[in-house]
């Protein structure tokens, strides 16, 4: 199939970067958002998040005519849906006594509707939002065929899963494999054509729902390995023992490959998408729920051992380097720093943030601060939550000089304990019973 126009609906951390490599691959590209400061953002060849080459990518594809954002779909040869999949805040299923969060597909139903009115023959329409099994068949089916369309025969539908890293998104859009899964094999192939526009790996095609569990199995592998490493870092505590020291060693074994604890989960992906597989069958995933279960605990973990270290919190001042879900990206959603920082503060703690990524960010409940030297001056105490690489290379004589404190609490391992010693100051570690 030729693809002349797409339609992207969803311009963030995905949606953004996917239509930029189309229009700089040549196709006429139409960028949807509900945001109209995104929008008018993007028309000026400017970005509202932060990821390396994107600037440039979004630029040039404005100054080439080739991409343009509004805020309604357009008749196009071939639509994406790239919105948020978040879980629901105040629903909850339950299965035997037990809770469990819901997946909040509203803007997936949202972005599927406002397709309906443009949907021609011979169209394709693809789904790359992450989402519980079966959505494609299940949701996004019915929607479309209200258009009076039959799915499968009159257009092609396909679930791909974006699988890239932040901070390579562009890179891995390009290089990594891609997932095609069709509700036929037509659509399938024709999920193919589409990507083959710009992606150099290898294109497998399967069906949609196949293509849906795959992601999420990904991310639940990631989750529950990240919770086991999280609860070695509880027994490590209790047995006097250095689990970053133990980890390493363990590693050392050609099939064992355990992943770094730290204050918990974020992001959009790792820490929601297990809730899916629990939702879609919770009589069939008590470990997944469980490895949730531990990961969502983490951050409570983390301020129990800060009350250990500073005695009563109420009233003491505590620096939060990091509010990011994961080194070096800007992106905040579900982030267990923001959680650590919501529970320091009801605890009675004075806390200020610092977030080099996203100085500006405007997060409830959360005092800012306004520089580095500005979070550190007063503190009691200064945690470390996210490894950013401009954190672990600071220098300890230069912020014995800016703060107050001597007190160090490292939650992902990333200062040398030797080095802020010899510059006076008493680091404790997250996992670290010695």
């Amino acid at each position: 199939m030729k693809f002349n126009k797409i339609c992207v609906i969803g311009l963030g951390y995905i949606g953004l970067p996917t239509a930029s490599t189309f229009a700089v691959n040549g196709v006429n590209v139409i960028g949807v958002d509900t945001n109209s400061h995104v929008i008018d953002t993007l028309n000026k060849g400017e970005i509202h998040i932060h990821e390396p080459g994107l600037p440039e990518a979004v630029s040039n594809a404005v100054r080439s005519g080739k991409f343009k954002a509004t805020t309604r779909p357009e008749e196009a040869d071939a639509y994406i849906i790239a919105v948020p999949t978040p879980f629901k805040h105040d629903e909850f299923g339950e299965y035997n006594g037990v809770k469990y969060k819901l997946a909040d597909m509203r803007a997936v139903t949202s972005a599927a509707e406002s397709i309906v009115p443009h949907l021609k023959k011979g169209n394709l329409v693809v789904l790359e939002s992450t989402s519980p099994p079966r959505t494609t068949v299940d949701l996004v089916t019915p929607i479309l065929e209200k258009s009076g369309l039959k799915a499968g025969s009159d257009f092609f539908l396909c679930y791909s899963p974006e699988r890239v890293l932040p901070g390579q998104i562009l890179r891995e859009l390009i290089e990594n494999a891609r997932i095609v899964g069709g509700i036929t094999a037509e659509s399938a192939q024709a999920g193919h054509d589409l990507y083959a526009t710009f992606v150099k790996g290898q294109i497998i095609k399967t069906d949609a729902t196949t293509a849906e569990m795959v992601k999420l199995m990904e991310n639940t592998y990631r989750d529950v390995n990240i919770a086991i490493a999280n609860e070695f870092s509880r027994l490590a505590e209790k047995f006097g023992v250095d689990v970053w020291e133990a980890v390493s060693l363990a590693n050392l074994h050609p099939r064992v490959k355990i992943l770094s604890p730290g204050p918990g989960v974020g992001g959009h992906c790792i820490s929601v998408d297990p809730w899916f597989f629990v939702e879609a069958a919770p009589e069939l995933t008590p470990l997944i729920y469980h490895a949730r279960q531990v990961n969502d605990a983490q951050p409570h973990f983390v301020v129990e051992k800060i009350k250990q270290a500073l005695g009563e919190l109420k009233g003491k001042k505590i620096a939060a380097l990091g509010l990011a879900y994961k080194p070096d990206v800007d992106d905040l959603r579900e982030s267990p720093a923001n959680e650590v920082v919501h529970l320091l503060q009801g605890e009675g703690a004075q806390v200020k943030a610092w977030e080099p990524f996203k100085p500006d960010a405007d997060m409830e409940g959360i005092h800012m601060a306004s520089s580095l030297e500005d979070a550190i001056k007063d503190a009691d105490l200064i945690v470390l939550l996210v490894k950013h690489t401009e954190f672990i290379k600071l220098d300890p004589h230069e912020i014995a000089e800016k703060t107050k404190t001597r007190v160090l609490f490292d939650t992902v391992s990333g200062w040398n304990i030797n080095d802020w010693e010899i510059a006076g100051f008493k680091v404790i570690r997250l996992g670290v019973g010695k």
